[in-house]
């Protein structure tokens, strides 16, 4: 078929009329007033010759008179990319030889630089791409724009947005005139500008409809005629909308804090790590003496806060206990939603009473424990890493797993690491006494002071494994040249065969090679899977060639700078103060020897979601080979209930995992993330008043001492970023995956975090500075731009005038789970 009514077409014909042509079909069949018209479809297109005969026949029957003229390409309204305004659009065209004209222009259309580009940022193949064209008959409007049936700027669900100008509605589309904002709340709107408030309720009205039969929030065109009748225009997905939290039947409104970011990851959770990183988020939770709910949104991370937030007693400590891990951001965020009368405790005492602190029993526990590392720390180390040592050899699987079932039983077993005594308090221990010195020394020794006290830490077991990957390349010789040209990707394909020369990378393997980016998700590969980021780090360590910036140069002057900072700002402090300098002194100390353990506890229980995983892909294997998945790796999109169902009972679940991917590579897309969000879908920091504007720079926390000038990296991924020494690693949040690039970085931006996050601990034990919660640092920053960090200032200044063109490469992005 060449030319088909949109009376005729369904939701379900994307591939022959495109998507806006299918979602115009679906609201004419399903009653709304949508003007009368014909599709060229995508036939047509493949055949490239416009089917005149049949056009000008249409366009007789439709009287002939002014049309709107419209692309329809399938990769079109989308629900994860809109097109919106990137392929052409002819309006008031009249005849049938203009008409003609137009429905070429449409077609060339979609191969327009910004097309291509458009679907190059949003992978879309372009090979299976074709386009249909859509002839209407044209409205003359006396008021026209666009309806959003959930508030596209702060995501709020119960609030929709109406943006409208006299005339045609081209002018919102393209921001080329100044329009009137409508939000309707619910409450009786209040007509003015160019729309009645009787308008403004027959819009709600045709929202509400048009989004309960599509089944999601929708972007609206629409138009008012001189008659003052409604036409409906188009009704695609609002495709920027973070999806909104799930209905737990429990009573709204409710605040959710996201959390991946502690373990510094913002990307999305596959399903199976999902499940165990749950109970991870809730143990560490605990430790602190807080209970809370951890719900999947967007395949993130989010801890429902809404009991705490309206406890009395919880409410008054709550942003003070986020300061440690969450970071400036989200303390922010939660003083807004605590200040929200929506939140405020209840006349009286709540029946759901919410957990506020430890327990007796557990409270003796940790004080017993934090007091004996604070005094004798050599001991409680040498214990934390005897502990390491008995939990990597218990991480190991059974003899005689022979089945699906037998490893899914010790895939579910209870984690031996989980609460270990000997781990947890020392390393409590030293993130207390690396805290507590700033407040008893405010206004004698400022934050920068203390960082950079806190810079060098020893015993930091992410310190080490940077530092061996350093030393191992320092000892590559005549294979430098082969380790610098090659792709890492080939490297690693090589080292599997066992085809690449010996480097000493299967000793490195074999202490760190349980680590990974954003290894707390079970459904990301191990390095020693897959090694190709850790070639990726060894190629930036063999760019460095200046003696003077060798990590363990580095390391050791930031020791240096560090043990002399703490000797000049005790005796100052002491002067000042004496109680609380000889206090601030002691802590001090202690930190130096205790801060450095925290990455321990993960480190630890990394070894056991190793093994894991192993099973867990065997498991997958066997699933696959009965047909019961494509392949091995799909098991990671499978909850444990879900897995459990294929092995005993058969079930298929190759369309979920199918589903469930496209989601996931959806979300890996995504450029932000919300640090709060309410139950109706509202990002809280939207609704937040704006930080004062600095010229020339963004604000952000000092986090790591120092201020430097250098050209911006924009790093999205680490297994495959390219960063000469020097450049400003800038990226969203980073994990101790991330952390071999700090070895030849000049400084780090990120845009999430806390001061006692790992991206900046470990940035203060290299010397280098960190500015952090820089929100969308990414975005506002291009690779190769001139940038300065200035920690003690807490900003990020673009020099715009300078890019270095040794630095002009596009940006790095898309970590991907298998």
């Amino acid at each position: 078929m060449l030319v088909i009514a949109l009376s005729e077409l369904t939701a379900d014909m994307v591939d022959l009329v495109g998507g806006k042509a299918a979602g115009l079909g679906e609201m004419a069949r399903s009653g709304e007033r949508v003007p009368e018209g014909f599709c060229v479809t995508t036939t047509a297109h493949d055949l490239g010759v416009i089917p005149q005969a049949e056009v000008a026949e249409a366009y007789e029957r439709l009287g002939a008179g002014p049309v709107a003229v419209r692309s329809s390409a399938t990769a079109e309204d989308l629900p994860d990319a809109s097109f919106a305004g990137q392929q052409d659009s002819v309006l008031d065209v009249t005849g049938v030889t203009d008409l003609l004209s137009a429905i070429r222009r449409c077609w060339d259309s979609l191969h327009h630089a910004r097309v291509v580009a458009y679907r190059d940022a949003h992978q879309i193949d372009h090979r299976p791409v074709r386009m249909a064209v859509i002839v209407q008959r044209m409205i003359d409007p006396a008021a026209a724009g666009v309806l959003f049936t959930a508030n596209p700027l702060t995501g709020c669900r119960t609030e929709m947005m109406v943006e409208a100008t006299a005339g045609l509605g081209a002018a919102v589309v393209d921001g080329s005139a100044a329009v009137d904002r409508y939000v309707l709340d619910g409450s009786p709107p209040a007509g003015s500008g160019v729309l009645t408030a009787g308008q403004l309720d027959e819009l709600r009205a045709a929202g509400r409809r048009l989004q309960d039969h599509f089944g999601r929030p929708q972007d609206i065109e629409w138009a008012y005629d001189r008659q003052g009748v409604l036409w409906l225009l188009q009704s695609r997905p609002i495709t920027t909308l973070f999806p909104s939290p799930p209905d737990t039947g429990r009573p709204a409104p409710r605040v959710y804090l996201e959390f991946g970011h502690v373990q510094g990851m913002l990307q999305p959770v596959t399903p199976m790590g999902m499940s165990t990183l749950k109970s991870l988020v809730a143990a560490m939770l605990a430790a602190l003496g807080l209970t809370v709910e951890i719900t999947d949104i967007g395949g993130r991370l989010y801890g429902d806060l809404t009991d705490l937030a309206r406890s009395r007693s919880a409410r008054k400590r709550l942003v003070k206990l986020m300061a440690v891990d969450f970071g400036p951001r989200a303390q922010a965020a939660m003083e807004h939603v605590l200040a929200d009368p929506r939140f405020a405790p209840p006349a009286e005492a709540s029946p759901r009473r919410a957990q506020t602190g430890p327990g007796l029993r557990t409270g003796l526990r940790a004080a017993t424990g934090i007091m004996r590392a604070l005094a004798r720390p050599e001991v409680a180390r040498s214990r934390l890493f005897r502990e390491i040592e008995r939990l990597k050899v218990g991480a190991a699987a059974p003899a005689g797993l022979a089945t699906a079932a037998d490893r899914l039983r010790f895939v579910r077993a209870e984690d031996p690491s989980a609460g270990s005594d000997e781990i947890v308090w020392p390393i409590v221990a030293g993130m207390l006494a690396a805290a507590m010195p700033a407040a008893l020394l405010r206004g004698v020794v400022s934050r920068d002071e203390i960082n950079t006290v806190l810079s060098g830490m020893p015993h930091n077991v992410t310190i080490e494994m940077d530092l061996a990957l350093w030393r191992l390349s320092r000892q590559v010789g005549e294979h430098r040249h082969l380790l610098l040209t090659t792709p890492p990707q080939d490297l690693a394909t090589a080292y599997a065969r066992g085809a690449l020369p010996d480097i000493g990378l299967a000793a490195f393997l074999d202490s760190y090679g349980h680590r990974a980016a954003a290894e707390v998700d079970l459904g990301v590969p191990r390095w020693d899977e897959d090694p190709t980021p850790v070639f990726a780090m060894i190629a930036n360590y063999l760019r460095v060639t200046d003696p003077e910036q060798a990590p363990d140069r580095r390391f050791a002057r930031a020791v240096a700078t560090a043990e002399a900072t703490l000797e000049e700002i005790v005796a100052r402090a002491r002067r000042r103060r004496p109680v609380r300098g000889r206090l601030a002194g002691f802590l001090l100390r202690r930190a130096r020897m205790l801060a450095g353990l925290r990455e321990a506890g993960k480190f630890a229980g990394l070894y056991r979601l190793r093994e894991m995983r192993r099973q867990l892909l065997l498991v997958g294997a066997e699933l696959a080979g009965r047909g019961l998945l494509e392949q091995p790796g799909d098991v990671m999109f499978l909850t444990l209930d879900e897995a459990h169902a294929a092995v005993h009972d058969g079930a298929d679940h190759r369309s979920t995992v199918a589903a469930r991917r496209a989601v996931h590579q959806r979300e890996l897309r995504r450029p932000s993330v919300p640090v709060a969000v309410l139950s109706d879908g509202t990002d809280v920091e939207a609704v937040l008043a704006p930080a004062p504007a600095l010229p020339g720079a963004l604000r952000g926390v000092g986090a790591a001492a120092g201020r430097t000038t250098g050209p911006a990296r924009v790093v999205h991924d680490p297994a495959t970023a390219h960063v000469e020494p020097g450049d400003i690693l800038v990226t969203p949040t980073t994990d101790p995956g991330w952390t071999p690039l700090f070895l030849t970085a000049a400084a780090l931006v990120t845009e999430t975090g806390a001061v006692m996050a790992h991206g900046p601990t470990v940035a203060r034990e290299y010397g280098i500075p960190a500015v952090i919660c820089v929100r969308d640092a990414t975005q506002k920053i291009r690779t190769g731009q001139i940038i300065t960090v200035d920690a003690a200032a807490g900003t990020v200044s673009i020099d715009s005038a300078a890019e270095s063109e040794t630095t002009r490469r596009p940006t790095i992005s898309g970590a991907r789970p298998s």
